[in-house]
């Protein structure tokens, strides 16, 4: 069947994107939201860019927009995925265009008027030249403004998010005169979620995946013990609002027994 004309296209599908939206009212919302910004190089070779560098653009541009969404539907904190510990080991002519794309990513989010609160998580001296800095500073200026809740996870992988946790806790403890050993004897699983990256990430309700692929690849997995997953198959840029309203959809229909 041939698809319909883009002129007529764009109406239809603002009249269902409408109704969609309707049917989620008074229904449950998560209230943190992980997202796993995926498929921008592909999203760039399927376009016919024959520079990557295209898509990491268009995913930065998306990253805003989403955000938006995520505070008209009454989201609390957000949790993008935007580079791990493992991606650090790509190339320097594949990374540097990466990392600039997410400094400029996180410049517009934290610019002055956006009422967002951001942090860099995740292990950011291990970025190259003075983007922990960059990134630091940025989001520093957002202490405080009481909106919506964002960590953009770069560099970042739960393992060793976990394996920091620990440390932090021993440190904590000991550097208050206490015993290692009285420590060891009561830690317990509250003490590594009080010293995760985001102090208020003890949990996830809900992990959304585009590009179809369906895996973790180390994305906060300590904090998502009970969470919904989700997954989309268009790459990230391509990644629509009803694609995100269909995913309020899903999490809506779920029984979320936690294990009981």
């Amino acid at each position: 069947m041939k698809l319909l004309p883009l002129f007529l296209r764009k109406p239809i599908e603002a009249v269902y994107e409408r109704r969609l939206a309707a049917t989620l009212v008074g229904l449950p919302r998560p209230q943190h939201v992980g997202i796993m910004v995926d498929g921008n190089r592909r999203w760039a070779r399927k376009a016919g860019h024959t520079d990557v560098r295209e898509g990491y653009r268009a995913g930065g541009a998306k990253v805003t927009t989403f955000l938006g969404w995520c505070t008209a539907a009454g989201i609390e904190h957000v949790t993008l995925f935007m580079l791990s510990d493992d991606n650090l080991g790509r190339p320097a002519e594949e990374l540097g265009p990466l990392i600039e794309v997410i400094e400029e990513t996180v410049r517009d989010i934290t610019a002055e008027g956006r009422d967002w609160e951001v942090r860099a998580i995740g292990s950011l001296d291990m970025l190259p030249g003075t983007s922990a800095r960059v990134l630091k500073e940025a989001t520093a200026a957002t202490t405080g403004r009481g909106g919506l809740k964002v960590d953009v996870a770069v560099g970042y992988g739960d393992r060793r998010e976990i394996v920091d946790a620990v440390k932090s806790a021993f440190e904590e403890h000991i550097a208050a005169g206490g015993d290692p050993a009285e420590l060891v004897a009561r830690f317990g699983i509250d003490d590594i979620s009080r010293h995760l990256y985001s102090p208020v990430a003890d949990h996830t309700d809900f992990i959304i995946r585009t590009s179809g692929e369906q895996r973790l690849s180390g994305f906060l997995l300590w904090q998502s013990a009970y969470a919904e997953m989700h997954w989309v198959d268009c790459y990230w840029p391509a990644f629509r609002h009803v694609d995100f309203l269909r995913a309020l959809r899903s999490y809506a229909n779920r029984e979320r027994r936690f294990g009981k």
